[in-house]
């Protein structure tokens, strides 16, 4: 090896030569040399899936490569992997001939910390602007002279916007998580300011003009709640995923659990709701503006998956019918509708037994804080064992019967019961999620990550929004004792949590214990072996951290 080409070596966190030998994602699934040859000339570079056809071309938009299929027969995830390998040795030859000299390089670097904490604040802030108004419910509807039901429907239409540009958030997060942070952080800026237009005069709001700028800020919402899994399969490695997935996907009910600390302390009398949305608008729009300032994509990816050419969107879509992913999804839209319908109904459900809205504030920050400590704590745990089935299958029970225990707590009249029991609840929950979302990586790869998160984010919104409309309409009447509870809408959702138990329990049974495989992390595991034999042949291989 020459001095110049050590020096390079160093700055990196791997450099590989890359084989021409036969490809281990193939033989795998037992596809023979004439199916590798088809695919490769099937399978172009391209992000939608338009149909186009033709020979592999080394080419990389928002940090990795993609190819698309014009072919509309049924295969499944293990062949559309083994397709997608053959097109990417293609192009790993194809750098060969654009002047690499045969080797690939993969770092991590240190401006990822900048995009993540970026990620994270626009997550905090987006969920504090949905909860501005739950938390004072009783000062909103003086304010606003309108219907408490008609409070509940700044939540609700929060959560339903998500699903309106559901579309659009996968297409920009396909091509990189910076476009789409920028334009979370747009409707952040122009909903709060709507917002607060609506909201100038402490005599009194115009709730149309506040619903407008609360759609908007829900718009803002699913290009950043989404992006986490996007954004560490681009910049981190397979020891770091579900730590960074984690601290910006549940960045997003801290931001609920400031709404419901500090909002009522703001807000001690109708007047205030206009200072509380002034308040709000200040922070979105200081945490918004570093968003246009961050890194695109890593100059080189993180590890060998991030090369790894993604299915198209069209075909993606066609791919999500595993068994095992809905096994997965459906308890993830389901848990996180309850938790956004309690979350946004935890004032209404409390108070009718006595408590006061700060009592509620409390219980539904330590709902979320002990919720955050608990994934702290088994996130990098988690990243070092890959244990996520076992993290699913011992959650979900502890969720269901929280929710049971829940039914009880608030006519005990006595705070204890409410504080341990959603404190159980949220740490059940937040160590699921960033679990299940890179789970769903696994069993979907090479699907883009986005699409997956997307999906399963969807649906807990629109679930969410669903539940506190049934909630609402559940709530007692004026003459039950004590008047407005909300009993029959804790036993509806303590019914429905128990129901999906049995669904995670499932993964694995009847034989189907190969579907779980760790396609991501095998895919990596496969190229450390290749690199391991390489570096017998041509020399060492550097790893490091790279310094920018």
């Amino acid at each position: 090896m020459s001095r110049s080409s050590r020096k390079s070596s160093s700055d990196a966190a791997a450099t590989v030569t890359p084989t021409t030998t036969t490809n281990p994602d193939v033989n795998d699934v037992g596809i023979d040399d004439d199916i590798v040859k088809k695919a490769r000339d099937e399978y172009a570079l391209n992000p939608i899936g338009s149909g186009s056809s033709g020979k592999a071309s080394r080419s990389i938009k928002g940090g990795h490569l993609r190819l698309a299929s014009s072919s509309t027969d049924g295969d499944d995830l293990d062949t559309a992997g083994a397709r997608i390998a053959a097109g990417s040795q293609e192009v790993e030859n194809a750098s060969i001939e654009d002047g690499d000299r045969g080797s690939i390089t993969y770092k991590v670097y240190k401006r990822r910390w900048f995009g993540l904490v970026q990620l994270t604040l626009l997550n905090i802030i987006v969920s504090w602007d949905w909860l501005t108004f739950s938390p004072v419910s009783q000062h909103a509807t003086t304010y606003y002279n309108t219907s408490e039901s008609a409070i509940n429907w700044f939540s609700t239409g929060f959560l339903f916007s998500f699903v309106v540009i559901v579309p659009l958030t996968i297409y920009m997060l396909h091509w990189g998580p910076k476009p789409s942070i920028i334009v979370s952080a747009v409707l952040i800026l122009v909903g709060n300011w709507i917002r607060f237009a609506g909201s100038y005069s402490r005599d009194g709001g115009n709730y149309g003009v506040v619903m407008f700028g609360q759609i908007l800020t829900g718009l803002a919402q699913p290009f950043v709640l989404s992006a986490p899994t996007r954004y560490s399969d681009m910049w981190f490695t397979s020891r770091g995923r579900v730590a960074a997935t984690a601290l910006a996907s549940l960045a997003n009910p801290f931001g609920a659990a400031l709404g419901q600390l500090i909002v009522p302390f703001m807000v001690a009398e109708p007047g205030d709701v206009s200072n509380a949305v002034l308040y709000v608008a200040i922070i979105s729009s200081v945490a918004a503006l570093p968003s246009f300032f961050i890194p695109a994509a890593p100059p080189t990816p993180p590890g060998p998956s991030g090369r790894t050419p993604k299915t198209s969107l069209r075909e993606s879509l066609r791919l999500l019918k595993s068994l095992e992913i809905w096994l997965v999804l459906i308890p993830y839209f389901i848990y996180v509708g309850f938790f956004n319908s309690v979350s946004s109904l935890l004032n209404q459900i409390m108070m009718p037994y006595g408590f006061s809205s700060d009592d509620a504030g409390i219980a539904g920050a330590l709902l979320i804080v002990v919720g955050l400590v608990a994934a702290a704590i088994s996130s990098p745990i988690l990243d070092r064992t890959k244990a996520f089935l076992l993290a699913i299958k011992v959650s979900t029970p502890l969720i269901g019967l929280c929710y049971l225990a829940f039914v009880w707590m608030p006519a005990t009249r006595d705070l204890a019961g409410p504080y341990v029991v959603l404190s159980v609840l949220g740490a059940s929950s937040f160590a699921l999620v960033p679990v299940a979302l890179e789970f769903l990586c696994e069993l979907s790869h090479p699907i883009s990550p986005e699409v997956t998160s997307t999906v399963a984010w969807a649906g807990g919104q629109v679930l969410g929004g669903i539940f506190i409309v049934i909630s609402d309409a559940l709530k007692a009447g004026p003459d039950a004792d004590p008047p407005f509870h909300m009993t029959n809408a804790l036993i509806f959702t303590a019914v429905i949590a128990l129901v999906t138990v049995p669904l995670p329990l499932a993964l694995g049974l009847f034989g189907r214990q190969d579907r779980l495989v760790m396609r991501r992390v095998r895919s990596d595991e496969r190229s450390v072996r290749s690199t391991s034999n390489e570096e017998t042949a041509n020399g060492p291989v550097v790893v490091g951290d790279a310094a920018a």
